[in-house]
């Protein structure tokens, strides 16, 4: 999966296969978690939330990118092109020992 776009911590957008064993997963259970990491400060964030599948073309369009015909022969229409809106609904941001757990 690629993140390629987000609404400040609430909503994210990927694409991905529509062949993957991810989109697989999400068809049966839609919950999901994120994070995200820095290392070398020791902190990070987790949202938790869920994931709707979109196959329409408005978010397909919204997404594509040209050089991504290498990946999809076909286009923004592929079969196998697909995009996942993840909306976060809690989060858990650490830094060292301490922990902010949040709704959102």
């Amino acid at each position: 999966m690629i993140k390629c776009e987000h609404e400040g911590l609430k909503t994210f957008w990927f694409s991905t296969n529509t062949s993957s064993r991810r989109v697989t997963q999400l068809k049966r259970d839609p919950k999901a978690c994120g994070c995200f990491v820095d290392f070398d400060r020791w902190k990070g964030l987790m949202l938790v939330g869920t994931v709707e599948i979109l196959q329409d073309i408005g978010s397909r369009q919204r997404l594509w990118q040209e050089d991504e015909e290498r990946y999809y022969p076909r286009g923004v229409t592929d079969p196998d092109y697909t995009v996942l809106r993840f909306t976060a609904t809690r989060g858990n941001y650490y830094h060292k020992l301490d922990n902010l757990t949040f709704e959102l």
